[in-house]
């Protein structure tokens, strides 16, 4: 899965992928419409493979926790932001079990859980590891070997 091409725009609801960069900016096409549009390098966007959710160890990758809705729900469409907060709360626990709950809010899983049924509408979740991740994970078992001797 990769995520470093799909964007949020602060203030536009919705997933974008970038589609080109200009002298001022990006260009973007939107998910839902395929509708294309400048995006201005003074507007908040974010890539959501920088997008990281707090635990009480550190940080936990937002595709780390598309990967957990992914196999709760056998790659089908996970719960509707929509739903009560007491069960999107409920939900969170069991996909990130170890979530500071003080620094994550209400608000923020429900825009998870939006982004990951939009993306898994159009078919861009799935298990399999970037190349970027694929290296970070060699490089983990190569300074694991290196510790072990």
């Amino acid at each position: 899965m990769d995520l470093t091409k799909i964007l949020a725009i602060g203030g536009k609801p919705g997933l974008y992928e970038l589609v080109a960069q200009s002298k001022n900016g990006i260009i973007v096409q939107a998910l839902a419409d395929k509708k294309r549009f400048p995006v201005n390098a003074t507007q908040n966007v974010s890539a959501l493979n920088d997008i990281a959710i707090y635990t009480f160890e550190g940080e936990l990758p937002l595709r780390e926790i598309f990967r957990n809705i992914y196999k709760k729900e056998d790659g089908k469409a996970g719960l509707s932001h929509r739903e009560s907060s007491n069960s999107i709360y409920s939900y969170f626990s069991d996909i990130a079990p170890d979530f500071d709950d003080e620094r994550v809010y209400v608000s923020d899983m429900k825009k998870v859980l939006q982004w990951y049924n939009i993306l898994q509408g159009h078919g861009l979740v799935d298990l399999e590891l970037s190349e970027e991740e694929k290296e970070a994970e060699k490089e983990e078992e190569a300074a694991e070997e290196n510790a072990d001797a």
